[in-house]
């Protein structure tokens, strides 16, 4: 299933259907049963709003918006191994490559904060609401370690020490070519080009990043690195490893190559490799490492790391 997007207004004809049986007649490539499962992850809205009421009925001219993403249509939920700290104030979890961290247009369910919300309300038998503070926002290729705060009086201090760079985030990256330098700092101003959408540095008007690097291994076309991301700017870390002439192996966007050694590389080699800072509350040493997901350790492997 392609991405797309289908802005529908119903019809007089179309007025009084079941929402899940409109979407199906409108949309081709839609069954009833996979409409169903588009609307319950939350890609369907009506008059503006999401919904995920498949027997709600539509009214002649509504307007109904279907976003699709074009990938799979199971919903994500933490698994054990997944969960890396849990206490009243924090949970840690290493994020698998894939999940959106927070909702999009096209699903609610199954990105990461929907599901660290469901593990929240089994652990504490759904009697409420969990609240969650998203402090940290991982790109949907992006694997590795990311924390939440999910309790009131750790909400405002994670944000405070995210902000005051007063913690230490540390990343695995393998980027195009042989870098010369086997340690340095990429520093600019970053900001969002709106024709492209993509982060770009920038003489005046953007935002400090400030990215430091070490050479960890180096193979005949490709280089791992490791890096210090000691601001937190979107796209930071792909942006200046493009512009420095090394975008990042599978990351089409910033103009990363797609095939290494004759093999396809699906998504951006990119992982949060580690995570320091000092507990919110009680303000013991924390520091929390998630192992390289298994696409990039196999591709390490036959590059001959």
């Amino acid at each position: 299933m392609a991405s797309k997007i289908y802005r529908l207004t119903v019809d007089a004809d179309a007025g009084g259907m079941r929402l899940d049986q409109y979407v199906a007649s409108q949309v081709g490539e839609l069954s009833r049963g996979v409409a169903r499962k588009v609307i319950d992850l939350g890609g369907v809205h009506v008059a503006g709003r999401r919904t995920s009421r498949c027997s709600l009925t539509v009214r002649t001219g509504q307007a109904v918006d279907i976003y699709l993403d074009g990938r799979p249509l199971d919903i994500f939920s933490l698994e054990e191994g997944q969960v890396l700290f849990q206490d009243s104030c924090l949970l840690v979890v290493d994020k698998p490559s894939g999940v959106d961290c927070q909702p999009t247009h096209a699903r609610f369910k199954g990105t990461l904060y929907d599901a660290v919300r469901r593990h929240l309300g089994g652990a504490q038998g759904g009697r409420k609401e969990p609240t969650i503070g998203m402090v940290q926002r991982l790109d949907r290729d992006t694997s590795g370690v990311t924390v939440f705060s999910i309790h009131q009086r750790a909400h405002a201090a994670m944000t405070r020490l995210f902000a005051e760079r007063r913690v230490d985030k540390r990343y695995r990256a393998l980027v195009a070519g042989v870098l010369v330098a086997k340690e340095d700092e990429f520093r600019s101003l970053l900001a969002r080009q709106h024709r492209t959408n993509l982060m770009k540095s920038v003489q005046k008007g953007g935002k400090e990043a400030i990215t430091r690097y070490r050479v960890v291994d180096e193979f005949a076309d490709c280089t791992l690195v490791e890096v210090e991301l000691v601001t937190g700017r979107s796209h930071q870390i792909r942006a200046h490893f493009a512009e420095a002439g090394h975008p990042l192996i599978g990351d089409r966007r910033y103009g990363g190559p797609g095939l290494v050694q004759g093999q396809e590389v699906r998504r951006t080699m990119l992982h949060a490799h580690s995570l320091s800072f000092a507990h919110p509350v009680s303000g013991e040493a924390m520091r929390f490492e998630a192992p390289l997901a298994e696409d990039m350790t196999s591709l390490l492997c036959r590059l001959g790391a």
